[in-house]
């Protein structure tokens, strides 16, 4: 009988990987197809058929199963993690509505309904008013109540991407409560849905009934039906795993299991996390995110487009090298690193705030990006290293902050996503952050979390912190350079750090003269 292994399907934003694990946590193959169905209506949308998501899940496992030496008796079962907010509306036939909105998706409802006399009250009374009102802004399920109302009301069920995909795997409507990532009516302390009198009944026009059964990541949810197999070429009967959301299990895959270690991901979206037992809100009523492991929190701190500005100079600015390095048959990003290797640490003075997307509290609503300091020595590689160096800046502001609400010190950084396989970024973040910085031994973080949930759901592993410990282990390390770490530290803390607060007052003006972003 072959060592059993584990099938993790990595549904993210930019493509979906079929990846098998072993359970040392060695990557033993994988399919990855990119996601090409997203399309743009209006400018700053950004939506998807479900239909097409789950046909570019088929053809991963498709590509998969038939190239891959590994036995399909192997194979002991699958999980799902997925990009997150990404909202389902169904039929009474569990048919597909609309498109979904993604994550990225700009789009606001232009009414934020009115909440019960005594809540308004409550919010105001704390400050929490215009959170709230944000909240309601941004969910989907307004906006398309609002501007589809007949089809909301043909909607009879609600879920995520990843309940979507259990659906088309299993055939139940079921999720798990690491992956409530949304806006959905969800109690973040807890772990389930709301309670019958909690205000985000009133704040979105979601009914109980529409939302999935929840369960703990690790559960077995069901099996691969008949269909499913034969859409998707796994295995029928095969065990289902309920999994995590995309960022917790990158936090798990990286081996980020206790407070101390900050994780930090520089993917599409930028985040620094930990996980604690402790429900801990890092900024103030914004509550943290469920985590891999059941009854813990991840700490999360977002910069929403964070790596997704190194893509942009890329296609910007880059041309050059992509030429370049297809010709000498070498990937663009290593002479992207040797780019940033010509300027100075500290970009002579070139200081970006990577604010692209407004916040809803820090920062602000009305918050957009800014490079200040430019002068006539400054060139493209000067402002890629400032992107990069930009990033860095907002996730140690990000580490300092959960530092200061948590009450304990960070000691460790382990980096992970995309960016994470760049030199250069991996070295400006030491020394950025004054820390050695750890890489995690393989790239597929998110997959191997996943693949981490499922062995402990299964059995073959006894508990998360044996599976994280067989799994999971340290690449590459950098440590910081001692004269870099002290040109950042001063330009943290005496450029950086002021320029929020400083440039405020512009960003609201350029809000109020041109409409963006949008006001309520």
């Amino acid at each position: 009988m072959p060592p059993p292994c584990l099938l993790a399907i990595d549904h993210g934003t930019q493509s979906v990987r079929a990846l098998l694990f072993d359970l040392q946590g060695n990557l033993l193959d994988k399919a990855q197809v990119a996601i090409t169905s997203y399309r743009s209506p209006e400018p700053g949308w950004m939506e998807c058929e479900p239909e097409a998501f789950w046909r570019t899940l088929c053809t991963a496992t498709r590509q998969l199963m038939a190239r891959t030496r590994v036995p399909p008796a192997a194979i002991a079962g699958v999980v799902v993690t997925t990009q997150r907010a990404t909202p389902v509306t169904l039929d009474a036939h569990g048919q597909p509505l609309r498109p979904s909105m993604i994550w990225l998706d700009q789009r606001r409802a232009a009414r934020a309904p009115r909440l019960p006399w005594w809540w308004e009250a409550a919010f105001a009374a704390i400050g929490m008013r215009a959170t709230v009102r944000h909240f309601q802004h941004e969910a989907e399920a307004n906006w398309i109540a609002q501007h589809q109302p007949e089809l909301w009301a043909r909607t009879d069920k609600f879920l995520l991407l990843s309940g979507w995909l259990h659906w088309r795997l299993t055939g139940r409507m079921v999720d798990s409560v690491a992956s409530q990532v949304g806006y959905v009516p969800f109690d973040y302390r807890r772990g389930r849905w709301a309670g019958a009198h909690d205000w985000k009944w009133h704040a979105l026009p979601v009914r109980r009934a529409m939302l999935p059964e929840l369960v703990p990541a690790g559960t077995v949810i069901g099996r691969v039906s008949a269909r499913a197999a034969l859409e998707s070429g796994i295995p029928e009967g095969l065990p289902v795993v309920a999994g995590a959301a995309d960022k917790a299990c990158e936090v798990l895959g990286a081996g980020c299991l206790t407070p101390e270690i900050g994780c930090l991901s520089y993917g599409t979206a930028a985040t620094f996390n930990t996980t604690t037992a402790r429900y801990l809100e890092a900024t103030r009523f914004i509550p943290p995110y469920p985590a891999a492991i059941p009854g813990h929190y991840n700490t999360e701190i977002q910069i929403t487009r964070g790596f997704w500005m190194v893509n942009w100079f890329k296609e910007q600015f880059g041309q050059n090298e992509a030429i370049e390095a297809a010709r000498l048959g070498v990937t663009p990003e290593s002479l992207f690193d040797e780019l940033v290797g010509r300027v100075p640490a500290g970009a002579l003075g070139l200081t970006l705030q990577p604010f692209w997307n407004p916040g809803i509290k820090v920062p602000g609503p009305e918050a957009k990006g800014a490079v200040i300091g430019f002068g006539d020595v400054h060139t493209r590689a000067h402002l890629y290293r400032a992107i990069l160096e930009g990033l860095a800046y907002a996730l140690r502001e990000a580490k300092e902050r959960i530092e200061r609400r948590g009450g304990a010190r960070i000691e460790r950084l382990r980096v992970a996503g995309g960016g994470s396989q760049s030199d250069a970024a991996m070295q400006i973040t030491a020394d950025v952050f004054n820390l050695p910085c750890e890489r995690a031994h393989l790239y597929e973080t998110s997959g191997l979390g996943a693949a981490i949930i499922a062995s402990v759901g299964l059995g073959l592993h006894a508990d998360f912190a044996r599976a994280a410990q067989a799994m999971t282990r340290v690449g590459r390390v950098f440590t910081p350079d001692p004269g870099h770490a002290r040109t950042y530290d001063q330009l943290y803390r005496r450029v950086y750090l002021r320029m929020y607060d400083r440039l405020k007052p512009l960003y609201a003006d350029i809000r109020a003269i041109t409409g963006y972003p949008s006001t309520d």
